[in-house]
């Protein structure tokens, strides 16, 4: 049981090192990062969200996601404002031309599923299979 090729952790960490690695060719014409992507896609299902919420659904720090949205609002595709009534709380929406991005990523998925040599039926199962170690319920 202790051999590393028997281990879960260790074919997830080269799974997703692996996976990340897919996307950086297809996002890079995008000019986006992996992460950015990830709130990218957390935006374009709703916008404007709070740091905290996306920060949450992504399963990242604040710390973390501060620095990936400024850099998308660098890029103008990101606005960053304080909530009316309450400071604390920032708001991340999306500009027009981070709307408009949306429609050059809905090549994405098509694309990542080539160079994987699958398809979405297989992912969708992969996906699910996951669940137990992703925190998702």
């Amino acid at each position: 049981m202790l051999k590393l090729d028997n281990q879960v952790c260790f074919a997830l960490v080269t799974a997703a090192r692996n996976v990340v690695g897919l996307y950086r060719p297809i996002l890079e014409p995008l000019g986006l990062t992996h992460p950015q992507y990830l709130v990218m896609l957390a935006l374009w299902e709703r916008s404007p969200r709070s740091l905290r919420e996306i920060s949450a659904e992504l399963a990242l720090e604040p710390a973390t996601l501060s620095p990936l949205v400024k850099r998308l609002e660098a890029q103008g595709l990101v606005t960053r404002e304080r909530r009316e009534g309450d400071e604390r709380v920032l708001d991340i929406g999306l500009t027009d031309a981070g709307r408009r991005l949306r429609e050059r990523a809905l090549a994405v998925p098509g694309q990542v599923m080539t160079a994987a040599d699958t398809d979405a039926e297989a992912l969708f199962a992969l996906r699910d299979a996951l669940r137990p170690f992703s925190g998702a319920r």
